[in-house]
């Protein structure tokens, strides 16, 4: 999550109450180190002092309308017509330094793009027919992976288990196989990214590793038969629906 702020109590503020276990707080020195942050890396959440960065404050909601943009500024009364900017914009939520520094990290947390794809992903584990502990357990690291490029052996070595053991398992009770199921998340994503102007299909390989935008064009036949554009309109919640119409298998 990038955060630009030039006073570092409000930067203090969010990368000390960020929940360590949903991401990390990148503290930007400029406007420029946020746009190279979105370009490269999976981004959950931009936090911006708006009035430190005017131009950008206002374009980067229009750009990437599926990356929540939190303002973080030391508001005064009289800053009015910039609060209404900032919402005609599309900003997710307006904050004002020093009098919500003890909350906004917990706050902006639970309003992130990871938190919304989840959301959109929630049925999930009740449409793969994934009930046991270690499926949900599987399910859940699925998804903590998603911005990179994972193999069933590393998950199998996260669950300290063994391959074999882990794809028979994941498979039982007539569940997708875990290739199929990795396939689905990182797809899914994709489909979540692509929802963003600012986005081309080769930046959006670029951030999840894909090898080559024929390599999601191939993964998006397979899960949600769609070509890679489609995607954009699909979102997390299509890719499931097209998944869960008979695209659930896939050679181990």
């Amino acid at each position: 999550m990038p955060v630009y702020h030039p006073r570092r109590e409000a930067r203090r503020a969010v990368k000390q109450g960020y929940p360590r276990r949903l991401g990390n707080v990148r503290l930007c020195r400029s406007g420029e180190g946020v746009e190279r942050l979105l370009q490269r890396h999976l981004v959950d959440a931009v936090v911006l002092d708006v009035k430190a960065a005017p131009e950008l404050a206002l374009a980067l909601p229009v750009r990437f309308p599926r990356i929540p943009v939190f303002a973080l500024s030391a508001f005064r009364p009289d800053d009015g017509a910039l609060v209404r900017r900032c919402q005609a914009a599309g900003y997710a939520g307006v904050l004002v330094e020093g009098v919500d520094n003890a909350v906004v990290a917990e706050w902006i947390a639970a309003r992130t793009a990871q938190a919304a794809r989840r959301q959109a992903l929630a049925a999930a584990p009740r449409l793969l027919r994934l009930t046991d502990r270690l499926q949900l357990d599987v399910w859940e690291e699925v998804l903590r992976r998603v911005a990179i490029p994972t193999k069933t052996g590393q998950l199998a070595l996260a669950l300290r288990v063994t391959r074999e053991h882990l794809s028979r398992q994941f498979a039982a009770g007539g569940a997708p196989n875990l290739k199929r199921v990795i396939d689905l998340a990182r797809t899914a994503c994709a489909a979540d990214l692509l929802g963003n102007p600012g986005y081309s299909v080769r930046g959006v390989v670029r951030i999840l590793g894909y090898a080559s935008p024929s390599h999601l064009a191939a993964a998006a036949r397979r899960v949600a038969g769609a070509a890679t554009q489609e995607l954009r309109t699909l979102g997390p919640g299509g890719v499931l629906a097209r998944f869960i119409r008979g695209r659930t298998r896939s050679r181990e």
